[in-house]
């Protein structure tokens, strides 16, 4: 017959929480953006751009390639300068550049939530499902990104309806904090706002700056890697997955933990999580 309880350091415990009791609580998963909810780079974020230099008659082009280099640097902002410094170093402006920058990137962001609003980008496999399962079974949600908090609502808003931005005990997107991935400060913000410590919380990651950041702010992270993303050094990862699966389109475990069927379930994430 098992015990009823167990006495250590003077309290007794019940049986079933002794070993349970020391286990990491899941609490919140926080979910990176771009690349990671949904597949936005390529067909949405850099169809955008090439958009804004033709409304200000500049001959710029980001192709496919390219803007693959560019997305080193996080941030729309210090990618249009990144590629001005590196790129293009022999451009010559009479004006402000910080302010040709800005309101190239403005009027970027205009084009993206248009592309949006038409329905032109959609969520990755398994987002709407594993959205669902964490909200019924009370894990909290949160996001933490570098695009701005304009293309995160559109995202959110155009796929999954106004009134999920509710769903997200914190936003933090854009510039809120003066340092963007790979630093820290993103998660640190995020962790402070849910009020949650980095050891209940769980990350999904698709880019190697983001892993950078969210390890730094000791948060155990899950990528989900794309085209973009695949030969990155996701080292500290606990898993490393092509996608999140369904039912009949599975997912494949690049490297780190396995997962127990063909999709990633809220029971995956939690013993992904216990095991980080």
């Amino acid at each position: 017959m098992k015990p009823h309880g167990a006495k250590k350091f003077g309290i007794i415990l019940p049986y079933f929480g002794v070993e349970e009791s020391f286990m990491k609580q899941l609490k919140a998963v926080i979910f990176d953006v771009d690349g990671t909810l949904a597949e936005t780079e390529r067909d949405g974020h850099r169809v955008a751009f090439n958009s804004a230099f033709s409304d200000a008659d500049l001959d710029w082009h980001w192709d496919e390639e390219l803007y693959g280099e560019l997305l080193a640097v996080t941030g729309g902002k210090e990618r249009i300068r990144f590629f001005l410094s590196h790129f293009h170093d022999n451009f010559n402006y009479d004006g402000d550049i910080d302010e040709l920058i800005i309101s190239l990137h403005a009027n970027k962001t205009k084009h993206y939530v248009t592309l949006l609003e038409n329905n032109a980008i959609a969520l990755r496999p398994g987002v709407v499902r594993l959205l669902a399962e964490l909200r019924e079974q009370g894990v909290r949600l949160a996001i933490a990104t570098t695009t701005t908090p304009a293309n995160v609502t559109a995202l959110v808003s155009n796929t999954l309806g106004v009134e999920a931005l509710d769903w997200f005990d914190c936003i933090a997107a854009g510039d809120i904090v003066p340092a963007k991935k790979p630093a820290p400060d993103i998660f640190d913000y995020c962790l402070e706002k849910i009020g949650l410590s980095a050891g209940e919380c769980l990350v999904f990651e698709d880019s190697a700056n983001g892993v950078k950041s969210s390890l730094g702010a000791n948060i155990s992270t899950v990528v989900t890697l794309n085209n973009y993303t695949k030969d990155d050094d996701f080292i500290g990862a606990v898993t490393v997955l092509d996608q999140l699966g369904e039912p009949g389109e599975p997912c494949r475990v690049i490297a780190g933990e396995n997962i127990a069927g063909d999709y990633v379930t809220v029971d995956d994430l939690r013993q992904l999580h216990a095991s980080a």
